[in-house]
């Protein structure tokens, strides 16, 4: 993958930060280097002061440093703000960080020389992973302690994992793999420090998760008002064209792509008539189409990020070296937020559908907790418990980073985004989304599979997901047994894209 002027692709990123996928930089790309630098090399060798090139940092940026101390000043900033603490930070947001810092760098706009952009490429081809903490960002002035950490890999200093695992000193793997740490020259300290990288690599991962997810959803949604005995009339399109939501548009046409064919729907006005559906069941394409425009309105947000080159100061085309506040990471910051609200309502909708499948008051004929023996067996009752557990959590995780700010560097920095942090959340959300949305459908596909003891036919793709399920381990009806291992096992199934994978060879691809 070549690295360019131009910024990158959100698949470019998960590419590298999933994929191990190499990178190159562009022959445009290291003209605009040399063309960046000329410009800081020129003003560096004047008397006047110019921030990040011959002052101080932040509070710091009153006092002129001179030509002897630059290089000390560089590799302090560096050595000063790897100040993270807590629990590593998974290897693919670290490589997706870094990958952003060199898109950033790439662009022209730094002043850093070919050389440190050269070496940024060639520890990502290496599979060196500088170690980052949890803890150090508020998401202004950039993600500045988790990029400082891996610009300190760059200098041959700290702790980095190499390709195959192990956490050793980063000059030993720099070494190994013959790559030269780098000295840091006028200002390229401060250059690889100040962006929004980390936030925007999580934001873009968390995008391909969540949009696979809401797939799955549909089906889990599909499957579960299947085993309710409900109705698919009220995904007819023409009910979603009055209302012109494209995602809950989508969604209902997902859900009714899977139910086609279906001998169970169309029961509520058998021996307890049903008027309407029950609203998790009815409204399941608001709720998941609501999520979905959620979805893409943040992914226009993550394109405009990556079509930015983010820097304070920044060289600007005509010569001119700017202070500027493009490094605050609200823009990122509420997306993430916003992500996170839309993942607790999925969340907590299906649950809701779980709950009706396994209350035998609500079922409409299914036995209690779909158990085997109600009484002697348990069923599913303390699955629908892991699950409550896990949409609590999200309602807490959807509660925003962003609204908070703390002021830091002695009130100079007086308002910050804390996007890293509702980066970080957001992660735990996607995976609690995951786990919720996969006992919905363990807790579906047996309910269908009951119905089908009564003579009734499922859709052909709900038949087909279930089949896949089961083949992959997935349990099915039948007494009670040790239950963590089945959850486990549909979990790995939706996590896996192996739900929605079963079924779209029947219902063709889903939106």
């Amino acid at each position: 993958m070549v690295v360019g002027t131009a910024g990158l692709t959100a698949a470019d990123v998960v590419a590298v930060a999933r994929g191990n996928a190499r990178v190159e930089l562009s022959e445009e790309a290291l003209g605009a280097l040399a063309a960046a630098r000329e410009i800081v090399d020129a003003l560096a060798a004047k008397p006047e002061p110019v921030y990040g090139v011959s002052t101080g940092f932040g509070a710091l940026a009153t006092r002129h440093i001179g030509h002897d101390l630059r290089t000390q000043l560089q590799r302090n900033i560096v050595r000063s703000h790897a100040a993270g603490m807590g629990p590593r930070v998974e290897r693919e947001v670290v490589r997706a960080l870094m990958l952003l810092r060199l898109k950033t760098v790439c662009s022209g706009h730094t002043g850093v020389r070919p050389e440190v952009a050269q070496t940024m490429a060639d520890v990502l081809n290496a599979g060196i992973t500088p170690v980052v903490h949890e803890y150090g960002s508020l998401g202004c002035s950039g993600d500045l302690a988790p990029l400082s950490h891996c610009a300190l890999t760059l200098m041959g200093e700290g702790e980095a994992e190499g390709p195959t695992g192990t956490v050793r000193p980063a000059g030993e793997l720099l070494a190994e793999h013959g790559i030269t740490p780098v000295e840091l020259h006028e200002k390229e300290g401060l250059a690889l420090l100040n962006g929004t990288d980390g936030m925007l690599g999580m934001l873009i991962m968390a995008l391909a998760d969540l949009e696979a997810l809401y797939k799955s959803a549909d089906v889990t949604a599909a499957l579960s008002l299947e085993a309710l005995l409900g109705t698919d009339k009220v995904l007819a399109p023409e009910l979603h064209a009055i209302r012109p939501h494209p995602g809950q548009a989508a969604s209902a046409a997902n859900m009714l792509a899977v139910l086609k064919g279906s001998g169970l729907t169309g029961h509520h006005q058998d021996d307890a008539p049903r008027v309407q559906d029950a609203y998790s069941v009815r409204c399941a394409p608001q709720v998941a189409g609501a999520g979905r425009d959620t979805i893409a309105h943040a992914r226009v947000v993550a394109e405009r990020e990556l079509a930015s080159a983010v820097d304070n100061p920044v060289v600007l085309p005509d010569g001119r070296v700017e202070s500027n506040g493009n490094f605050h990471g609200a823009p990122v910051a509420y997306v993430l937020d916003f992500l996170a609200i839309a993942a607790a309502d999925l969340g907590s909708i299906a649950e809701r559908r779980t709950d009706r499948l396994l209350d035998k008051n609500r079922s409409h004929g299914l036995p209690p907790f779909l158990a085997d023996d109600p009484g002697v067996d348990s069923g599913l009752m303390i699955a629908q418990y892991t699950q409550a557990a896990l949409v609590s959590e999200l309602k807490r995780l959807a509660v925003p980073a962003s609204a908070d700010s703390i002021p830091s560097s002695a009130m100079q920095e007086d308002h910050v985004s804390m996007g890293w942090s509702a980066a970080r959340k957001l992660r735990t959300a996607v995976d609690n989304l995951t786990r919720i949305v996969a006992v919905e459908f363990y807790a579906a596909a047996r309910a269908i599979e009951l119905r089908e003891g009564e003579g009734l036919t499922p859709a052909p793709a709900s038949r087909a997901a279930i089949n896949a399920a089961r083949a992959a381990g997935v349990g099915g009806p039948g007494p009670d047994r040790f239950l963590a291992p089945d959850l486990a096992a549909a979990d790995a199934f939706v996590r896996g894209g192996h739900l929605v994978a079963a079924v779209e060879p029947v219902t063709g691809p889903l939106a």
